[in-house]
C-alpha cells in the first residue's frame, strides 16, 4: 500500500479504550499500523490477525446454519479486547482495546473509517512474479 494510511489508524483510536490499530493483508502482510505500536509487535500482531480472519471465515457455517457470513471477530481478553473486521479486498482492520471500551462506539468507528477510505484501503492478492526462490 503506497499511501500513509495511519491517521485513519489513529483515527481509529479516538474512541475511549483504543490502544493499538493494524491494516493487515489478507496473506499476514503489515501494511500499517498506528503510531503508538512498534513496528515488531505490529508485524508480530498482522501475521496473527491473518490467521483469526481465516479462522473466523472458516467456522462461519457454524453460526448461520450453513449460511453464515463472516462480519466482524472479537474476542475478549483478560486485559481487554481485540476487534477484527474487513478492509476492503484482502484487507483486514484490526484494533485492541481495554476491558471498558464502548464496544459500540468501537465497532462502529471502524466501520465508518472503512466506508469512508472505500479503495484506498484495498489491496490486491500477490501475484506470483515468476521467480522461483
Amino acid at each position: 500500500m503506497n499511501a500513509d494510511l495511519s491517521w485513519v489508524l489513529n483515527d481509529v483510536l479516538q474512541v475511549r479504550g483504543a490502544r493499538h490499530a493494524i491494516l493487515v493483508s489478507a496473506d499476514g502482510l503489515l501494511l500499517e499500523r498506528s503510531t503508538d505500536i512498534p513496528r515488531d509487535e505490529a508485524e508480530t500482531n498482522a501475521a496473527a490477525m491473518s490467521s483469526m480472519q481465516s479462522l473466523s471465515r472458516a467456522v462461519a457455517p457454524f453460526v448461520g446454519a450453513g449460511k453464515g457470513v463472516w462480519k466482524q471477530t472479537l474476542i475478549e481478553y483478560d486485559g481487554g479486547w481485540i476487534f477484527l473486521i474487513a478492509a476492503g479486498s484482502g484487507a483486514y482492520l484490526a484494533v485492541s482495546a481495554a476491558l471498558d471500551v464502548d464496544m459500540e462506539a468501537m465497532s462502529f468507528r471502524m466501520h465508518q473509517q472503512v466506508n469512508a477510505l472505500g479503495k484506498a484501503m484495498t489491496t490486491p492478492p500477490r501475484q506470483n512474479s515468476g521467480v522461483d526462490v
